[in-house]
């Protein structure tokens, strides 16, 4: 028996237009609001018990009912989701009913830090040197051998910083095996990189690929906090080494949908960090910015569509806005600014919105974005310039 989610929509069916997404957040919230001008209806299946997306129809089951999740899966007729932190029982299952993009093995692969660096090695991608760790007395072990500072992460659940510590002597292995408390951790080099870069790309269901430019990444205490696209002073040959790694790993896991792959920019070359199976945050510029955006074309890509153009029209910057909103009278005053709000309570830490710049020059887009930061509460530093790579 043929596995609905290996299905691909031929010209003869007809197109789907009932999409599902797992998940309620934000990145459901914009692919809904993406696809809507396609003609596409979206069903949302939130777990947590506090939807936030406020558009499509929401099936909120904390639960995990058996009895709600096939009223969802009635309602759609194909299902992608926003994050990857997803039981994969709860993946397989909805699987075997329905086509689902990107596919199982993709979520497999992505949420265990060993499986993932295991394939960047399979498919010759380069990475941090690193060991595998089930002890503090390991991990003392893998800092002596690597050299400090290590950075040790948690090979499951962790994200935007959670789960990791930096050892800067083998002696911190006992309280940083204890701060972390995951049974297996990944112990990395620490690199000493010019810049955090990331790549996101599309792939449909015939094997059409497109990725759009490297973007520039800056973080502040383990988040996204601005991202700057195209990525400046970057060659053509590193756009190239970029776009072939994610190629091939779309390819290799025969993945449909938009993947992002964070990188990190060094003297010798590139070094893939990790990836993401799914629309992603250092993505939103292009809703702005590109000539199609990566929602429309992750939901061209599960769709079976033909892939829209990824190049930008101008060049762009986002600020992320985390635990605090804005006043958006202040924020609409300014040329070439768009707000995109979540729709969520303010709270430390959390996600509730974004802004997009557009610019002619990176000078322009550096002073346009400065402009906007007196009006962002609790705003990281932004200390880039557009000279700092040359």
């Amino acid at each position: 028996m043929t596995n609905p989610s290996t299905k691909i929509p031929s010209s003869e069916q007809p197109r789907p237009t009932r999409v599902g997404v797992l998940g309620a957040g934000q990145l459901g919230r914009m692919m809904a609001l993406a696809g809507l001008p396609l003609g596409l209806e979206f069903s949302l299946y939130d777990t947590s018990g506090a939807p936030s997306a406020g558009v499509g129809k929401i099936y909120s089951d904390p639960k995990n009912t058996q009895e709600e999740l096939d009223r969802f899966l009635d309602s759609v007729d194909v299902v992608t989701y926003e994050f990857e932190h997803l039981p994969l029982d709860l993946a397989n299952n909805i699987a075997s009913k329905k086509p689902l993009y990107p596919g199982v093995e993709a979520l497999r692969v992505c949420q265990n830090r060993e499986h993932e660096k295991g394939l960047f090695r399979q498919l010759s991608i380069p990475t941090p040197e690193y060991r595998i760790v089930a002890s503090a007395e390991e991990l003392e072990k893998a800092a002596e051998e690597l050299g400090t500072p290590v950075v040790a992460k948690s090979v499951t659940e962790g994200y935007d910083g959670k789960g990791q510590a930096v050892l800067r002597s083998p002696n911190e292995a006992q309280a940083a095996w204890e701060a972390i408390g995951h049974p297996r951790l990944i112990a990395e080099s620490f690199v000493h990189f010019s810049r955090e870069v990331s790549l996101i790309a599309a792939r449909n269901t015939q094997g059409e690929f497109i990725a759009y430019p490297l973007v520039e990444n800056i973080h502040h205490e383990g988040i996204l906090r601005y991202t700057i696209a195209p990525a400046p002073k970057v060659s053509q040959q590193t756009q190239d080494t970029a776009t072939e790694y994610l190629h091939k790993l779309m390819d290799h896991l025969e993945y449909v949908g938009v993947l992002s792959l964070e990188l990190f920019e060094t003297p010798e070359g590139l070094l893939a960090n990790e990836m993401a199976p799914r629309v992603h945050n250092s993505g939103h510029w292009s809703m702005d910015g590109a000539h199609t955006g990566q929602f429309e074309n992750h939901l061209r890509a599960i769709l079976g569509l033909p892939l829209g153009d990824t190049d930008p029209h101008r060049v762009s910057g986002m600020i992320n806005l985390i635990g605090r909103t804005v006043d958006a009278a202040q924020i609409l005053k300014l040329r070439d600014t768009h707000l995109h709000l979540y729709g969520k309570s303010e709270r430390k830490g959390r996600k509730v919105g974004h802004i997009n710049v557009n610019a002619e020059s990176y000078a322009e887009l550096k002073d346009k974005i400065e402009r906007c930061l007196p009006f962002v509460p609790e705003h990281a530093p932004f200390a880039w310039s557009p000279e700092q790579n040359s």
